[in-house]
Formats: structure tokens, C-alpha cells, sequence
């Protein structure tokens, strides 16, 4: 049976110069507006709406770094906090990247650079991270770490909007040595604060993913395997899938072998589809998820049984649940983004 695709309005943003391509969406909204920022050659760019995504204003270019980390779900992520605005970015040297901030206090018109958030130079060169924050303006950030040998987890948190960030935490290492060296992180804050962290493991010659949290962002709970099943596997697959709370806890989407699962801690897996690269967020409706299959983007609405098309030819969907509990979905296609409310 084939699903006719979405047919909604659509936001195209795209470079005034063909051969700038703008990469890896992500979205954030709050205080009246959704903001979005991407990368494109060595720049980190910023853009937002104050109509739900229906329009997007000019880009502003955030820093021009040299070099920055872009690609695979490597890229800038934003935040909107109760008084400013933040985005981070693994930036620099190869060897030497760091993940760095910068912080708006005038809704993304003008950007202040920040320090290395981690606190030994050069550790999170590998460019995969994720930022989590709360409606108090606290944050979390982890990362896969590269100051010893083998990757680990690490986190830092920030209490006054990033502005300062605190001593690194070890926030998972494995027993064999090293988690899994080239998928992103997840993590996701509740409206108490506190911290849930996603990442892929490498234990035992499978690459699993395991969730950890935590109420204050220095001590994590014992790691939990998410779904019963396992992915035998001896490389990285480069995709470390998405993670959202609501009020049962963690809810994850993830990738083993060629499927898409949906899982929460301590309970069994539920197959979603065929395919990699997923995203989810939680809408007033229930549960977004999204992915790339074989047909492009598929997105899986609430109470539906299946997947339906969102576009053939797109790639790395982001998902946004908005404060009206309605979703948006961002993703690249050919140098371009484009941004789409999901029905």
C-alpha cells in the first residue's frame, strides 16, 4: 500500500550563493519564537520565527570558526532560555575542537562568544554532542570525550543560562574499553530539572542503546539497557537516534540494524518502521516520530499504525514540539532546509 505524502505549507531556506549548502536543521522554541540554527562551510548561522514557523526571518551568521564539526548529526544545537538565547557548536582545529557556546540577550540580532565547555582542550574533537535545558534556564551538555583512551560520556551543566559551565562529569564509561565512537548523544530535561542522556554503547560486541539520569548533573543513576533485543555489531553506525521525556519518564526512538525501535527504560521494544537517522518529540496529540527510509522521510503520526511519506529526497529530519503542543519537522535537502508543521 502506498501513503500519499503530507501536503502541508512548507518553508524553504536556502542560500542566496548555489554553492553554500546549508546543513543539519535543528530547532528550539520559547518566549514567543522558534529559532533554528545550521551550518554552512565553516559558519553557524541563526534564524527565527515569531509565527510558529510559518515564516522565517533573514539569517544571521553566528561565528565563522574556520573549521567546524558538520554532518552525520554533528552541527550547531540552539536553546531558548527565559533570557537569552544559546547555541553551541564543536569548533576549531581537528585536533584541538572543542564544543563553545554563544549567547543572545537581543533574540539572535547579535552573538557573544563563550569558552570551551569541555575543561580539557581538544576532548570533544570528535564533534558529536547534545544539549538538554529546562524552563529555568538550566542546561545540560554531553559529549563523546577523547581526553583518555577510548570514547566516553561526558557532561557539563550550566545554572545561569550558559554563562558559566560547571566542572566535566564522567557520565558513562564502558567496561570494554569505550561506547560506541561516532553516534551522537541524546538528552532530554523534564520540568524539574531533571537530566535523561541517551548514547550508544559498545559492550560485549553489541552496540545497544543505554539511557542514565540524573536530578542535579554530577551523579547518574546506573546505566539501563533500552529493549530486550541486541545488535551484534563490531563498527559504529554512525546514528544515535532520539530521546524526549513526558510524564512516565524517557521515551527513546532508535536504530538496530536496519529498523526503527521505540523504547522506554525497563520495558520492551515496539518496531516503527525500516530505516536510520530518527528523531521524536511529544505533541499534544502524543508521541512524533521520523526517519529516513528508502521512500525519504517517513513520519509516523499519533495512533497511526504506519508511516507515511514526508518527503522522497530529504535527510535528517528534526523534530520540535512547539508550547501549543503542535510539531514541527526541519530537515536538508540538496544545500537547502526546509520546515514543515506536521497535521
Amino acid at each position: 500500500m502506498i501513503l500519499p505524502a503530507l501536503i502541508l505549507m512548507a518553508v524553504r531556506i536556502q542560500s542566496d550563493a548555489p554553492a553554500v549548502e546549508y546543513r543539519q536543521p535543528q530547532l528550539a522554541a520559547g518566549n514567543g519564537m522558534v529559532a533554528m540554527t545550521y551550518g554552512a562551510g565553516k559558519s553557524i548561522y541563526f534564524t527565527s520565527s515569531r509565527d510558529n514557523g510559518h515564516t522565517f526571518g533573514p539569517p544571521v551568521m553566528v561565528a565563522a570558526e574556520g573549521v567546524m564539526s558538520l554532518g552525520r548529526h554533528r552541527g550547531p544545537r540552539v536553546s531558548i532560555l527565559p533570557n537569552a538565547i544559546v547555541i553551541t557548536s564543536v569548533a576549531g582545529k581537528p585536533a584541538e575542537a572543542d564544543l563553545r557556546s554563544w549567547r543572545s540577550t537581543d533574540n539572535g540580532k547579535t552573538w557573544l562568544p563563550g569558552g570551551a565547555i569541555n575543561d580539557v582542550p581538544g576532548a570533544a574533537r570528535e564533534g558529536l554532542f547534545a544539549i538538554g535545558s529546562d524552563q529555568k534556564g538550566n542546561m545540560f551538555a554531553a559529549w563523546l570525550d577523547l581526553r583518555a583512551k577510548g570514547t566516553r560520556l561526558y557532561g557539563s551543566r550550566s545554572v545561569d543560562g550558559g554563562v558559566t559551565w560547571s566542572k566535566n562529569v564522567l557520565v558513562y564509561e564502558s567496561p570494554d574499553g569505550t561506547i560506541c565512537q561516532c553516534c551522537h548523544p541524546s538528552v532530554a530535561m523534564d520540568r524539574q530539572g531533571r537530566i535523561s542522556v541517551m548514547w550508544r554503547n559498545a559492550l560485549q560486541g553489541s552496540r545497544d542503546m543505554y539511557v542514565t539520569s540524573s536530578a542535579d548533573g554530577l551523579k547518574f543513576e546506573k546505566a539501563q539497557k533500552m529493549g530486550t533485543g541486541t545488535w551484534q555489531l563490531n563498527a559504529c553506525p554512525m546514528d544515535g537516534g532520539g530521546l524526549a521525556v513526558d510524564e512516565h519518564g524517557p521515551v527513546s526512538a532508535w536504530r538496530r540494524d536496519g529498523q526503527i525501535f521505540l523504547a522506554r527504560p525497563g520495558e520492551a521494544e515496539t518496531l516503527l518502521g525500516t530505516g536510520k537517522d530518527v528523531a521524536l518529540a511529544i505533541g499534544k496529540k502524543g508521541l512524533y516520530t521520523a526517519w529516513s527510509g528508502a521512500g525519504g522521510i517517513q513520519v509516523r503520526l499519533p495512533g497511526a499504525k504506519s508511516a507515511t511519506p514526508l518527503h522522497r529526497e530529504g535527510a535528517f529530519v528534526n523534530l520540535l514540539a512547539l508550547p501549543d503542543g503542535t510539531v514541527l519537522a526541519a530537515w536538508e535537502h540538496q544545500g537547502s532546509l526546509t520546515v514543515e508543521p506536521l497535521p
